[in-house]
């Protein structure tokens, strides 16, 4: 491989990060079509449900007669079955393309290793590994989704200077400030599902939307497991989906609203994740309380925690934050009057 592959599969990388909250639960895939070292065509995985990369790319190719003896990267393998859209390694066998540079293999059983081979068998020269790590980094949602089984799980909270959460007896406390919380917004969009607890649903009585940034609301998710909420809650309103975990039914309200029964007899959180799974729910961002994020913490059921901190406010009295005993701070930032500590669980 040499520097222009690389530039080619870094530009594709940049193309597939466009589809970042909307082509969830499947990965984010972008590819470029060069020939004679020109970019003829590019495209990404736009719209879960609609066409794939490969597929953009080559509509954008104004004259099809370069495609034959044409290069494309792309950031994932290409797909070999019919899912919501034909098989994306017939698609480039059908335009005769020379060779194919592929950044990561697809774990997912329906593809791994299948799209790799129809290419080969049709003749076409497979590289695969260029940029490899970038790849994983770029898609770690979907590739945690398939080798762990269960979603990615992002946990979020907010304290104050001495390092409190809430006010004395849970009482609802502004703690981050007007950037971070658009910023929060802006996540709920990237991300398929929000999950709050008991006691946080209650208090804080939250709409768990994305009403202060453009994109798709998140699926809701509440944790009540002997279903004592009031059915007054923003939660229930039937504006967006919401699965409510508990252990006494199993029932579909109305078209927004599930009741999921766990058991239980049997630690929640795992199942709760399995269940998701189950559903091809890729990510979760959990914005619940003190309890609800120390049991993720202490079960290792994590991937990434965002804590911002308020240096000029203190309480003196209230619910602490969360315990940060474990993981990494990858990177600390400034937004506005908050602190931002990123950390993660797998380096």
């Amino acid at each position: 491989m040499t520097s222009a592959d690389e530039l080619y599969m870094r530009r594709a990388l940049e193309l597939a990060a466009l589809g970042r909250g909307a082509a969830s639960p499947n990965p984010m895939v972008g590819c470029v079509i060069v020939h004679n070292g020109a970019i003829i065509g590019e495209g990404w995985h736009q719209q879960y449900g609609g066409p794939h990369a490969e597929v953009h790319a080559v509509q954008a190719v104004p004259d099809k007669s370069l495609l034959p003896g044409s290069r494309v990267y792309v950031t994932l393998e290409p797909c070999s079955h019919f899912g919501k859209t034909p098989p994306c390694a017939d698609l480039l066998i059908s335009s005769g393309v020379r060779d194919v540079v592929i950044c990561n293999t697809d774990p997912n059983p329906l593809v791994a290793g299948r799209g790799i081979k129809r290419l080969q068998e049709a003749g076409i020269q497979v590289q695969t590994g260029l940029l490899e790590a970038e790849g994983l980094k770029l898609n770690k949602r979907f590739f945690t989704f398939q080798n762990l089984k269960r979603p990615y799980i992002i946990l979020k909270w907010a304290e104050t200077a001495d390092g409190f959460i809430a006010g004395p007896g849970c009482e609802r406390v502004q703690i981050s400030g007007r950037l971070a919380r658009r910023l929060v917004h802006k996540w709920r969009t990237e991300e398929q599902a929000i999950m709050v607890g008991t006691r946080t649903a209650l208090h804080d009585n939250p709409h768990l939307d994305a009403r202060h940034w453009p994109g798709r609301k998140p699926l809701r998710i509440v944790i009540d497991r002997q279903l004592q909420l009031p059915p007054h809650l923003h939660l229930f309103d039937g504006s967006q989906p919401t699965l409510v975990y508990n252990y006494l039914k199993q029932e579909q309200m109305q078209e927004n609203l599930s009741f999921v029964q766990l058991d239980e007899q049997q630690d929640l959180l795992p199942q709760l994740f399995h269940d998701l799974y189950q559903r091809n729910v890729l990510s979760v961002l959990v914005e619940g309380g003190t309890y609800l994020l120390e049991s993720l913490l202490q079960a290792g059921l994590w991937d990434e925690a965002f804590i911002f901190k308020n240096a000029n406010k203190t309480l003196g009295a209230g619910i602490k934050a969360p315990a940060m005993a474990t993981g990494r701070l990858k990177e600390m930032q400034t937004f506005g009057s908050d602190l931002l500590f990123h950390f993660n669980n797998f380096e």
